[in-house]
């Protein structure tokens, strides 16, 4: 019949993974290695909101052994898938605490992989623990380091694909954003003036520029806006008043303990109070935005 042949035809077109299979991802210190899967991961760590974003969104829920990190609630559609997972106290868990979960794939940002934290990612593979780290968060290295951009976030979410056997989900996620891109593209065409951004984050006495090199540089760019000042990684409070940008993004991230809402209003509050500020375009048409560190470095899906 008809619904035979469709039922056929999807069969075919899905995307399997044939094991072993290997993925190559990064240490932490930037350079590349290689890691073999024999199998999908049963027990997976996975740390930070992309990490843990990813794998639920994929419906990998039953994979993860532990989840450590959130610096913001997960979306409503996977807290009930959440809520079922071994959530840790711990914000950045210890070597102590990863060993004892005896992991067979660690999923998390590079800079866990620091001497001071869980050490090398090498290490935990040459001990039979798959590591991988999100791709935007590989770091630098020597000279300037790498662009981070969207097309890494779509890299990752296809790769966890891979690895679990979940191709066709995978895909599904990445099209749905690459359409959201799409979409916001031919609906701002008509607008010939397009806006001007800078995305700042306030650390003690300096403030923190995401330029092009950055994901929420090039989140920006990708969506049709203007970056003010492309290529600065820091920045005065001259360079600011100068590059007078039509929106400001303020980056926030509560650690754990913190009240989310009194973290995101200091953060603002160092533009919005601030009388050197306040004749800037974005403080006088309210265009300053707070951002969740989570929605724009290794932000996932």
């Amino acid at each position: 019949t008809s619904e035979e042949t469709e039922t056929a035809g999807d069969s075919e077109q899905a995307k399997r993974t044939e094991y072993p299979v290997t993925i190559t991802t990064y240490d932490g210190d930037g350079s590349e290695i290689e890691t073999t899967y024999e199998k999908a991961p049963k027990k997976v760590r996975a740390v930070y909101q992309g990490s843990i974003e990813t794998l639920l969104a994929l419906g990998l829920e039953d994979h993860i052994v532990a989840a450590a990190g959130l610096d913001n609630e997960v979306p409503d559609e996977m807290k009930a898938a959440f809520s079922e997972l071994n959530y840790l106290d711990e914000f950045t868990p210890s070597l102590e605490t990863a060993t004892m979960l005896e992991p067979d794939m660690i999923f998390s940002w590079g800079s866990i992989f620091a001497d001071d934290r869980l050490g090398a990612a090498a290490d935990w593979i040459d001990k039979g623990v798959n590591t991988y780290i999100n791709t935007n968060t590989r770091p630098a290295g020597d000279g300037d380091g790498y662009e981070r951009t969207l097309e890494h976030e779509y890299t990752d979410i296809l790769n966890m694909g891979i690895i679990f056997d979940v191709q066709d989900k995978a895909e599904a996620i990445v099209e749905e954003m690459k359409n959201t891109v799409s979409t916001v593209l031919e609906e701002t065409a008509s607008i010939e003036e397009k806006p001007t951004v800078m995305i700042v984050e306030f650390l003690g006495d300096t403030i923190s520029n995401y330029g092009a090199k950055s994901l929420g540089g090039d989140m920006v760019t990708q969506l049709g806006g203007i970056l003010a000042n492309p290529d600065a990684s820091s920045i005065g409070q001259e360079d600011l008043i100068v590059a007078n940008p039509d929106v400001i993004f303020v980056v926030y991230m509560p650690y754990s303990g913190d009240d989310p809402e009194t973290v995101k209003n200091e953060k603002l509050n160092m533009i919005l109070e601030n009388e050197a500020y306040q004749s800037l375009d974005a403080v006088q048409n309210g265009r300053v935005v707070p951002i969740m560190i989570s929605e724009m470095y290794a932000s996932a899906t």
